[in-house]
């Protein structure tokens, strides 16, 4: 019996035994095992408790800047909201940085009576406002209440050769209309347009394809200035609206214009649905009863199909397949019933934001505010740059 208890008092546990045989690095290695195995029971046993765990919301691209600008002609058309009002909408939830400017000041290169003008400006805002635009969003601002467009807009026309602005598209065209009458406002509004862009130090535009090549025009004068002067504006990119230019419902060779003499080829989007039935019902198309998508051989029709689509969300593919079957007179109330739906909630709020007044002002007194801060120090740069004192 004393032998035994000796033997016990002198010997080794197993445990012991085994520790002696393990050097420290084991023990660690041990250790460490055996924190991670109790973290992943924690984490286990959390994830119970908090349920699963729900996917952060997608983040705005902060590093875009955007600028787009609309001339104060009253209530928007049909090709102004499918041109570029509903891109605008889509833009301010995607990004952080947006600028959207009435541009009364472009609005002059041709004359306009006073009265007008100032209720234009207004109705335009009640439909942007009314359309999706937020004042929370973006920047929403009335061009003449910033100084600093028409200012850098000087800089940059003296940069500029004459026949640059002479071989532009739309002055060919605009002073064709006016018989050799167009005014150097309208000769130069372009550089006034990149002065509206590059002011802000905007990286992108939203802009239709008749307005590609002023974009570029944009690009070489921040390129021209950025060489002279030392790198400054970047030099903008556009972003093209996926809807092409919707075409007057009376000449499908041209584009849906207000200043239209015949009322009846353009859609202003608080048009009764009576006018819009009216306006459809008159459409041109031609003497195939087919309802089928072909730009270059069925203008007419094919201009329908592009509303109809463009209004409903649906790819025109799926447009013509649904309307096999249907003769275009019919097709015609078809697309005029989709219009009637897709504004019938915009008409209702322009109406009634229309009846504020006060409140429409303050909106772009606000806007042109922030619209300041942010034009300010880039024309205090663009003066130094320069050598202005």
């Amino acid at each position: 019996m004393r032998n035994k208890q000796k033997r016990c008092e002198t010997g080794t546990s197993p445990l012991s035994r085994c520790h002696s045989r393990l050097d420290g690095s084991a023990l660690l290695k041990m250790a460490l095992h055996s924190m991670r195995k109790a973290r992943e029971c924690w984490n286990f046993l959390r994830a119970l408790h908090k349920g699963p765990e729900v996917a952060p919301a997608p983040q705005k691209d902060s590093m875009k800047r955007i600028f787009s600008g609309i001339q104060p002609t009253g209530i928007p058309h049909l090709g102004n909201y499918l041109g570029a009002i509903e891109s605008w909408v889509r833009l301010q939830d995607e990004h952080d940085s947006m600028l959207y400017s009435i541009v009364d000041l472009h609005s002059i290169t041709v004359p306009q009576d006073p009265a007008v003008l100032q209720q234009s400006i207004l109705d335009m805002t009640a439909a942007l406002l009314a359309c999706g635009i937020n004042p929370e969003k973006s920047i929403l601002f009335q061009q003449s209440q910033v100084s600093e467009h028409t200012q850098l807009s000087w800089i940059l026309t003296c940069m500029v050769r004459l026949p640059r602005l002479q071989h532009l598209h739309q002055w060919k065209a605009k002073t064709a209309k006016e018989k050799q009458n167009g005014t150097m406002g309208l000769l130069t509004y372009p550089v006034l347009q990149a002065a509206d862009i590059l002011l802000y130090k905007s990286t992108h535009v939203p802009v239709g394809e008749d307005q590609v090549q002023h974009m570029e025009l944009v690009q070489d004068l921040a390129q021209g200035f950025n060489k002279k002067y030392g790198e400054f504006f970047p030099v903008p990119k556009s972003i093209l609206t996926p809807m092409k230019k919707v075409k007057s419902l009376r000449d499908p060779s041209a584009k849906m214009s207000k200043s239209d003499p015949d009322k009846l080829a353009t859609v202003r989007i608080t048009d009764s649905p009576e006018e819009i039935v009216q306006k459809f019902r008159k459409a041109v198309t031609d003497f195939t009863s087919e309802v089928t998508y072909e730009p270059a051989s069925r203008g007419g029709v094919s201009n329908l199909v592009a509303i109809h689509a463009a209004v409903t969300g649906l790819p025109v593919e799926e447009v013509v397949c649904r309307s096999a079957g249907i003769n275009t007179a019919r097709y015609k109330l078809v697309v005029a019933d989709a219009v009637i739906e897709k504004f019938a909630s915009i008409k209702s709020e322009i109406e009634k934001l229309k009846r504020n007044k006060d409140h429409l002002e303050k909106v772009l007194q606000v806007g042109s505010a922030k619209a300041k801060e942010l034009a300010y120090p880039v024309w205090q740069e663009v003066k130094k740059l320069v050598g202005f004192l």
